[in-house]
């Protein structure tokens, strides 16, 4: 009887198991997790003296505040304990955790430095850091690339250099000749030598290098690549200009990836590089602001001027910032003819350091805007503007009357009546 009644109970039962076990297990952990967190508690909070029960009253007891200024306390220890390294040096736990997302596949440098770092941590959200760890990602995959590619070309011209030398006979050899070989060395100082002479006595062109807060990292690395562009072209021109860089600041922006690309030799540059404004250095009158956004064109190129080129990327679309600052200055400014020469598309009329160092240079030596204009990206215009006949006829015609003028009066017909005498 008693065997049946236990079957009978387990049989009615077997369908609320399904739900009695939970409630058994739930209160199983209950009392596991109540046990682990009092003997916890009971190890951390530093023990209390009771009261004596002869000089205090029954209902005292420990107050609130002293018990969470207690348990705040021993928090901020444990925490202080836990996570002072990473606090002292945020360096550290920023390479920490770039190197955490690169393991888990995220698009990070491999090699960064400490620059780089304090980049990072000055950015001032999460999706920014993402942005510019991505952009230097990107820049280490294509520096790798390009030191691939250097040593796949290296290699194969090395084994060219082996085929042809297995290929060449006696007659092939090469041999001597009349003309001097000029070697990069001798080169390099006549540059140099024409370099100290413009410093001497070139006419100045200067650079305004205020510009450093209304640009990005990217768009100032890209304004220091033009600037070394622009440097080396005036160095191979036959009468280079006298390079300023003034309000260059020292461990600026500028001033540190300057000195980050051209390393050793940037102490040996002919150019004057200078904290001090050009205002200080030149009078006032002597100088012209070129900026895109003046009312004023530029019709001839003046070799008694100082001209002042804004090194500044406007990626931003920030116009009038160059010629606030030039009218701030109180000087004159003036703009390139394109409207005069070219047939404009579209795009603003913001050039290069580069294309500006060249027009400039052009219209130094030769004084045509045709020429100078070349330098132009042919993307922003559709070809130079035709010049009408009209004008044509009037060019000619003065040439003409120069040409004439130029002979003495009687002079072409005293050698017609020459020629006819000897005739006879």
């Amino acid at each position: 009887m008693s065997v049946f009644l236990k079957m009978s109970v387990s049989v009615t039962l077997r369908p609320f198991a399904r739900f009695l076990v939970p409630f058994t297990l739930h209160r199983k952990r209950r009392n596991l997790c109540s046990t682990l967190l009092h003997r916890c508690m009971s190890s951390k909070i530093p023990a209390v003296p009771c009261p004596n029960k002869e000089g205090t009253s029954a209902p005292e007891q420990l107050e609130l505040d002293g018990w969470k200024a207690t348990m705040k306390s021993s928090v901020q220890e444990a925490i202080s304990t836990g996570f002072s390294d990473k606090d002292e040096d945020p360096l550290v736990a920023t390479r920490e955790l770039i190197e955490m997302w690169r393991l888990l596949g995220r698009e990070v440098p491999e090699h960064i430095t400490e620059e780089e770092l304090k980049t990072i941590i000055e950015c001032p959200s999460k999706s920014s850091k993402k942005k510019y760890l991505k952009y230097l990602f990107i820049k280490e995959n294509l520096k790798k690339a390009r030191q691939i590619k250097k040593e796949m070309k290296a290699a194969a011209r090395e084994e060219a250099k082996n085929v042809k030398l297995l290929e060449t006979t006696e007659e092939d050899k090469p041999q001597n000749f009349l003309f001097l070989r000029l070697w990069n060395k001798n080169i390099n100082s006549a540059m140099g030598w024409k370099g100290a002479q413009a410093m001497q006595f070139g006419q100045p062109l200067v650079f305004d290098m205020i510009y450093d807060n209304y640009m990005k990292p990217k768009e100032l690395q890209n304004a220091v690549s033009q600037l070394l562009e622009s440097e080396g072209c005036n160095r191979r021109n036959i009468d280079p200009f006298h390079i300023y860089f003034c309000n260059l600041k020292i461990n600026g922006a500028y001033h540190r990836e300057l000195v980050k690309r051209y390393g050793e030799k940037w102490d040996k540059l002919f150019l004057t590089a200078t904290e001090k404004s050009y205002v200080d250095l030149f009078p006032k009158d002597d100088i012209i602001y070129l900026t895109a956004d003046s009312p004023n064109v530029m019709t001839t190129f003046r070799h008694d001027k100082i001209y002042v080129v804004g090194s500044f990327i406007d990626k931003a679309m920030q116009p009038g910032t160059s010629l606030a600052n030039a009218k701030r200055l109180k000087l004159a400014t003036e703009c390139l003819p394109l409207d005069k020469y070219l047939h404009w598309d579209a795009g603003t009329k913001n050039l290069t350091l580069d294309q500006m160092m060249r027009i400039l240079l052009r219209l130094k030596n030769s004084g045509s805007w045709e020429e100078a204009l070349k330098f132009v990206p042919r993307r922003k215009h559709s070809g130079y503007l035709q010049v009408s006949q009209q004008s044509r006829d009037f060019v000619n015609k003065v040439k003409k009357a120069k040409t004439f003028n130029s002979f003495p009066k009687g002079s072409l017909n005293v050698h017609k009546r020459d020629n006819l005498n000897e005739k006879i």
